[in-house]
């Protein structure tokens, strides 16, 4: 596992070299694995630019995710085609993306649950979802289906907006019996989105995640939940406020996901309500940069060493060098908060902001997935006084997600084609980040 866990070359942490107060020990390498767990809609990304008109023609709401019948999918497609107006076809899903990503930050593994195609020829879509995946992200437990699976049109207009047209397929078709319990033994987290419950009538889907969330709630691992879009939570505030609060440890979002949920247009004010149903919350909000937002106990708090930034909350980044607990844990709970401006100030041309969300929620899991490995490894050590969320701090999570999504944000794709750069020998922290 690669920053910060195993590495080719040289670790972020010693894990040979253990900390000095520990007696040595020769842990049991399988006691240490781990793996983070994703529940999706298995579907394909097709990126288009396109004038307005064409959303006027298929019935498209500008800016909105709609779900299409099939036919009307395949008569878009066929002119999107034919117009040469498609930048691009990748396997997508937000849980898909993030789990390749994870699993290629990680160089570990990652389990997706979902359904594929029985039948799959050359150029269809589950061919192009599976030749798009890490080899790393385990498909062994996808549920055959008969018949295609889900495509995703990123239609982008000339003024930047995207309107998302969806063509279902089988995706939902995942069955509660399809989600077996034993991936959820040794797992990191489990990360659902709230796609996962807007689903048809009679799709299994809902139903599915539901119990893949039981599973992981009764071996304390923890959820994980990426909003999707605004849309989907302004239709019904008030459930997902009830699931999170219910459910959910962690939360995704953008500042307009956040306002949704909240009410709160401002993201520091955002991050600060939705702690009143999680534990940590990852807020990305474009040119502002990324918030993260979760408690540390009193006894553990620690000041940071960066000036202390203006805001709704005055002074709100005074303990972001804190790593973040579940609030449960915490004896005295304190409210944490740290900010990070875009890396570099942003690319200086965005091809498509798809899929830098959830390169951003990658790198925090592949933080809380090193976290559990170390403490496997290591259950002594000075980093493990008390039951943290993460490896790292606050601040420092922070810049390794703006880093990884930065990453994206200058590609064609929404998933990550490459790693990030190897840290050469003698590089300080701060030379490193700012590669």
């Amino acid at each position: 596992m690669r920053f910060p866990g195993r590495r080719k070359h040289k670790h972020y942490f010693p894990v040979n070299a253990r900390d000095p107060l520990v007696a040595p020990k020769s842990p049991d390498e399988a006691k240490s694995k781990t793996h983070v767990v994703g529940v999706d809609q298995t579907l394909v990304d097709i990126d288009a630019r396109v004038p307005e008109s064409l959303l006027t023609r298929y019935e498209l709401a500008k800016g909105a995710s709609t779900v299409i019948p099939d036919e009307r999918a395949l008569r878009l497609y066929d002119e999107l085609l034919e117009s040469k107006l498609i930048s691009y076809e990748f396997a997508g899903g937000t849980i898909g993306n993030t789990l390749h990503n994870y699993s290629l930050l990680a160089d570990d593994a990652s389990i997706l649950l979902g359904v594929m195609s029985e039948e799959i020829r050359v150029g269809t879509s589950g061919y192009r979802y599976l030749s798009n995946t890490s080899s790393r992200v385990n498909l062994d437990h996808l549920q055959p289906v008969a018949g295609p699976i889900g495509r995703c049109f990123a239609l982008v207009t000339p003024d930047g907006e995207r309107t998302f047209a969806i063509s279902a397929g089988q995706m939902n078709g995942l069955r509660p019996e399809s989600i077996p319990p034993a991936v959820f033994e040794d797992a990191s987290c489990l990360v659902i989105s709230a796609y996962l419950l807007r689903c048809k009538e009679g799709d299994p889907m809902p139903a599915a995640t539901a119990r893949a969330v039981e599973l992981a709630r009764a071996r304390g691992v923890p959820v994980v939940l990426t909003l999707g879009t605004r849309f989907v939570i302004s239709e019904r505030p008030e459930f997902w406020r009830n699931f999170i609060a219910q459910h959910v440890d962690i939360v995704a979002m953008n500042e307009e996901e956040g306002e949704a949920l909240t009410g709160f247009a401002d993201p520091l004010l955002a991050c600060e309500r939705a702690l009143e149903w999680a534990d940590l919350v990852l807020c990305t909000a474009g040119p502002t940069g990324l918030f993260l937002a979760g408690y540390t106990d009193d006894a553990v708090k620690r000041e940071t060493r960066y000036p202390l930034l203006p805001g709704a909350i005055p002074e709100f980044n005074r303990y972001e060098f804190s790593r973040p607990m579940a609030k449960a844990k915490c004896e005295h709970p304190v409210k944490v908060f740290a900010h990070i401006a875009p890396y570099h100030g942003g690319p200086e041309r965005i091809t498509s902001t798809n899929g830098a969300g959830d390169a951003a929620l990658a790198a925090l899991l592949h933080d809380m997935s090193a976290n559990q490995y170390h403490r496997a490894r290591v259950p002594n050590s000075a980093k493990h006084v008390r039951e943290f969320l993460t490896y790292s701090s606050m601040s420092q999570i922070c810049r390794y997600a703006n880093r990884v999504s930065y990453q994206v944000l200058v590609q064609s794709s929404p998933r990550l084609t490459r790693g990030l750069p190897e840290r050469e020998e003698g590089l300080d922290d701060e030379a490193y980040w700012a590669q």
